[in-house]
C-alpha cells in the first residue's frame, strides 16, 4: 500500500483541498483508495459525503484525532489529511504508517514562519533521516512567477527542501468541492490547467 501524509500545523493553508484532490486523482486511475481524516472538524469525511456514487469512488475508515487506525485491508492508496493541531506525539505514530509526506504552503511570511519548527521537526525525525519517508513540499494559491513565490523557495532552500509544484488561485477547487468532486472529475476545459500544475507533484508520488 502506498500512504499520503497531508500535514501542516498552520490553518487555513489547503490541506483539505490537497487531500481530497489527491484521493480523487488515484480513484480516477482506478486504484482501492482511501480518504481518512484525524481532524475534529471531520472536514474530508463531511466531503465524501457529499460525492455522487457515479464518480470513481474513494472511501474511508474509522479513524479519530486520537486513535490513528490503519486503512483497510486491501487499500491500495491512502491519503491522510490532518489537523492544524497535530501534536509531535501525533506525528511520530503516523510516520510509521506513511511513505510519503506532502506539506502545502503559501508563501506568506506568517505562514512561512507557522510552518518552520514543523519542517525542522520532520527533518529531525528517524523516518525522514534514514529516508525511510520523502517531504514534498506544495505551493498554494501562489503562482510561481511572483515574488512571493521567490521568497517560498529561498527559505525552502535552508532546509534542502524544494517546492514540487505551485496550485494556482482558482475557484475552480472550491467549486469542485461543492459536489463532491476534484479537478480530476472536471472535463478538459474545466480542469486542464490544473491538471497541468498537478503533474510534476503526481510524478513525485507515482515514482518509487
Amino acid at each position: 500500500m502506498k500512504s499520503y501524509l497531508i500535514a501542516n500545523p498552520k490553518g487555513g493553508v489547503g490541506k483539505s483541498t490537497l487531500a481530497t484532490n489527491l484521493a480523487g486523482y488515484f480513484a480516477r486511475r482506478g486504484y482501492n483508495t482511501m480518504l481518512g481524516d484525524t481532524d475534529r472538524q471531520q472536514s474530508s469525511r463531511e466531503w465524501l459525503k457529499l460525492r455522487s456514487t457515479a464518480l470513481p469512488a474513494i472511501g474511508t475508515w474509522k479513524i479519530t484525532h486520537d486513535n490513528i487506525a490503519k486503512p483497510p485491508e486491501g487499500t491500495t492508496h491512502a491519503v491522510l489529511d490532518t489537523p492544524a493541531s497535530m501534536s509531535v506525539k501525533q506525528l511520530g505514530e503516523v510516520l510509521t504508517q506513511v511513505n510519503r509526506i506532502i506539506v502545502p504552503l503559501q508563501p506568506s511570511i506568517f505562514d512561512i514562519l507557522a510552518t518552520q519548527d514543523f519542517l525542522e521537526v520532520l527533518a529531525s525525525t528517524k523516518q525522514v533521516r534514514k529516508e525511510q519517508v520523502s517531504i514534498a513540499i506544495v505551493g498554494m494559491r501562489v503562482d510561481a512567477r511572483t515574488r512571493a513565490a521567490t521568497q517560498l523557495e529561498r527559505f525552502l532552500k535552508t532546509l534542502n527542501l524544494p517546492v514540487v509544484t505551485y496550485l494556482r488561485d482558482t475557484q475552480t477547487y472550491v467549486q469542485a468541492a461543492a459536489y463532491g468532486m476534484t479537478v480530476f472529475d472536471l472535463s478538459p476545459s474545466r480542469g486542464a490547467q490544473d491538471w497541468e500544475q498537478w503533474k510534476p507533484l503526481l510524478k513525485w508520488v507515482e515514482s518509487e
